[in-house]
């Protein structure tokens, strides 16, 4: 091992990784690709369970409330976005 391998492994973050950029060791973790329905759990469950798009499903959510099993029972009465 030499004195280069030895300050290479010295400057690794506290994770592990090696940061791509500078200051990227303080930068929130990315959640990887973008779901149906975005952060709300309750929008991503009625865009993956039923043929509603997340913005369908937010509005459904706005207008009846968030009783899940009332919200599927709409949501299977409705057509998808085309």
């Amino acid at each position: 091992m030499n004195k280069d391998d030895k300050d290479a492994r010295d400057n690794i973050g506290a994770t592990g990784a090696v940061p791509r950029r500078p200051g990227a060791g303080h930068a929130p973790e990315s959640t990887g690709l973008p779901t149906k329905g975005g952060d709300d759990p309750l929008v991503r469950f009625l865009a993956e369970n039923t043929d509603l798009s997340p913005k369908q499903a937010r509005e459904l959510i706005r207008e009846h409330g968030h009783d899940r099993q009332r919200l599927l029972e709409i949501a299977r009465t409705m057509k998808a976005e085309g």
